[in-house]
């Protein structure tokens, strides 16, 4: 059962990589990566590493939602042109959905009927989150950390290319809020007494 299963999703997968570079719309070509890190995922599970299949779906298709954005941001697609053709691809859309359940609907029949692994996910520990952070945090630190340090620069990088200026959009001087003296912030009215400002 394991090996049908394995055989199934890694078509998926070669499959929704060559659409990904072969679509000619971005968004489509977003929607099939989601597709290969999903299957992606359920090829992890197969082996027992359910950690790391979490992981490639929180990240990776968080991240694919970001790129999204910036696809969209960069290339100007036209949203009223999509909203018009949305009632056309809902049955491609529907397909897709119900193709991603029956991945999972697979991926359950091959860990909970399938024989035994030969790989083991967890050496030494209970489970493998555990195993893998004993390794990421002691013999691969460094790399890890500056694994970080790439990944931030690069987030600077995009905030910084997709930032437009705007002439009507007040802006926050911070050293001239920090350099401003007493006399110019506060001013001083002598109020006499029964008579208001």
């Amino acid at each position: 059962m394991q090996l049908i299963a394995f055989y199934i999703l890694s078509t998926i997968v070669v499959l929704s990589a060559l659409f990904v570079i072969a679509a000619r719309n971005p968004v489509h070509s977003v929607l099939w990566l989601i597709c290969a890190f999903f299957t992606s995922a359920g090829l992890l599970v197969l082996i027992g590493a359910e950690f790391l299949a979490m992981i490639l779906v929180v990240v990776y298709v968080g991240a694919v939602a970001v790129l999204f954005l910036f696809v969209v941001m960069m290339l100007d697609v036209d949203f009223v042109e999509l909203k018009q053709g949305f009632l056309n691809y809902l049955p491609a859309g529907a397909l897709v959905a119900l193709a991603l359940l029956a991945e999972i609907g697979v991926v359950a029949a091959a860990v909970t009927f399938g024989g035994g692994e030969s790989f083991n996910p967890s050496p030494d520990a209970p489970t493998n989150a555990e195993a893998l952070s004993k390794v990421l945090y002691t013999d691969y630190l460094l790399l890890f950390q500056m694994s970080g340090i790439v990944l931030l620069v690069a987030m600077m990088g995009a905030i910084v290319l997709t930032l437009r200026t705007r002439a009507s959009v007040k802006r926050q001087n911070i050293a001239k809020q920090t350099g401003r003296k007493r006399k110019d912030a506060v001013e001083l009215k002598d109020v006499r007494p029964g008579q208001g400002l």
